[in-house]
C-alpha cells in the first residue's frame, strides 16, 4: 500500500548538501518541510534516508557514478517522507566544494509535472521488476 503523496508547491525549491559518502551537511527548509524531518534530523544522516523502495537501483547507481566522475546528474526521483508517504521531484545533483572546503555534493530540486511522474513511475516499474 501506497502512503499519501505530498504534492510541491510550483515554487518549492529542495536543497541538500552532502559530504562525499552521502552524508547530509545542508537541507533547506522547503526539503525538511517536505520530507517531514527537522534539520537536526537530518544532518549527519545518509541522503538515502528519503530513499522510496520503489526506485530501482541503477537509478541511484547512474547518479552515483556520475557525480563521482565529476559531472551533473539529472533525474526524477521518488523520495519518502518520515510518515511513510511519498513525493516525487526532479533533481540536479553536481559535485561541489562543501563550506568545509571539502568534496561533496549539491542537490537541488522541483516539481515534476504530472506527466514526468507517470512516464517515470511505469519506466522505474519496469527497471524494479528486472532487479
Amino acid at each position: 500500500m501506497q502512503g499519501k503523496e505530498t504534492v510541491l508547491e510550483d515554487y518549492a525549491f529542495l536543497v541538500s548538501e552532502t559530504d562525499e559518502k552521502g552524508n547530509i551537511i545542508f537541507a533547506n527548509d522547503d526539503f525538511c518541510e517536505i520530507a517531514e524531518y527537522t534539520v537536526d534530523e537530518l544532518i549527519g544522516k545518509p541522503h538515502s534516508i528519503v530513499r522510496h523502495s520503489d526506485m530501482p537501483k541503477v537509478a541511484f547507481k547512474d547518479l552515483w557514478d556520475t557525480v563521482k566522475a565529476g559531472k551533473v546528474w539529472t533525474g526524477y526521483v521518488k523520495n519518502g517522507t518520515k510518515s511513510g508517504g511519498y513525493y516525487w521531484v526532479f533533481a540536479t545533483v553536481f559535485p561541489t566544494t562543501t563550506s568545509e572546503g571539502s568534496k561533496g555534493y549539491l542537490s537541488c530540486r522541483r516539481k515534476a509535472s504530472k506527466e514526468e511522474i507517470e512516464e517515470h513511475e511505469a519506466l522505474y516499474q519496469e527497471l524494479k521488476a528486472k532487479e
